[in-house]
């Protein structure tokens, strides 16, 4: 039987990305004018893609991309925008259960999703010396509440990972960083 919260979400997210603009394939914002961290190519996951704009731009860079969201309207709409490339599986999932599927990922990009509880699972699914990158909203320079990271929650939840950049600052707390190989 399918989590009532879960059915309520992915309502409110179709509902959300049905009005939205064309798709722009971007890459993350924590990992903008840092893609020559990116590997050469290799598999990716974009938890909570939304309508699919990081995963299309990765895709566009030789990544065999897994593209997860609870939302179908967007995971089309992600489609539409990758125009019958390969390159992406868009697969339909409540993360609140955990990530579908198995690593090992050269590149895990999760982007203004936050739970806790995925933490251990996004640091598992990097492959030896794979790139997380992940931006959430924090307190640090915001009201807080309670879809909100606490000061420094990236940094030690993450902690057995090499840091390249982390920020935290205007509502927002960023980290890219790199499994040991």
């Amino acid at each position: 039987m399918a989590d009532p919260d879960a059915v309520t979400d992915a309502a409110r997210w179709d509902a959300r990305h049905a009005l939205a603009g064309p798709v722009s394939p971007m890459p993350p914002d924590a990992l903008r004018g840092r893609e020559h961290l990116l590997p050469a190519g290799g598999r990716a996951l974009d938890v909570a893609c939304g309508r699919g704009g990081v995963a299309v731009w990765l895709a566009g860079r030789g990544f065999a991309v897994d593209a997860v969201d609870v939302s179908p309207v967007g995971l089309a709409a992600g489609a539409a925008a990758a125009d019958g490339a390969a390159g992406v599986t868009w697969i339909a999932h409540d993360l609140t259960t955990g990530l579908p599927g198995a690593g090992p990922y050269d590149v895990v990009v999760c982007q203004r999703y936050r739970d806790p509880a995925l933490y251990p699972a996004l640091a598992a699914a990097l492959a030896p010396g794979g790139l997380l990158v992940i931006t959430v909203l924090s307190e640090v320079g915001d009201s807080g509440g309670p879809f909100r990271a606490r000061p420094g929650e990236l940094v030690a939840a993450f902690g057995d990972l090499v840091p390249h950049a982390m920020a935290e600052g205007g509502g927002e707390a960023t980290l890219v960083a790199r499994r040991r190989a």
